[in-house]
């Protein structure tokens, strides 16, 4: 994860302040600038992420053995 504004930066701007959330996680597969994301978060919220996406993962993969 590289220091600085992504490629949907202006995407993940608009999210932040649309939700008021702390920190937003823009993932992005093949968008109209290819696949990518970005991320704003307040100071100590960025630790959470890696947490996050694993139970997102998990719920993910959850789904797809129901079906």
């Amino acid at each position: 994860m590289g220091i600085g504004p992504g490629k949907y930066d202006e995407a993940c701007t608009a999210a932040r302040k649309a939700t008021k959330g702390r920190a937003v996680l823009l993932i992005v597969i093949e968008g109209a600038s290819g696949s990518g994301f970005s991320v704003q978060s307040e100071p100590g919220h960025l630790a959470a992420v890696p947490w996050l996406l694993r139970d997102v993962a998990s719920s993910i993969e959850r789904e797809f053995k129901k079906g």
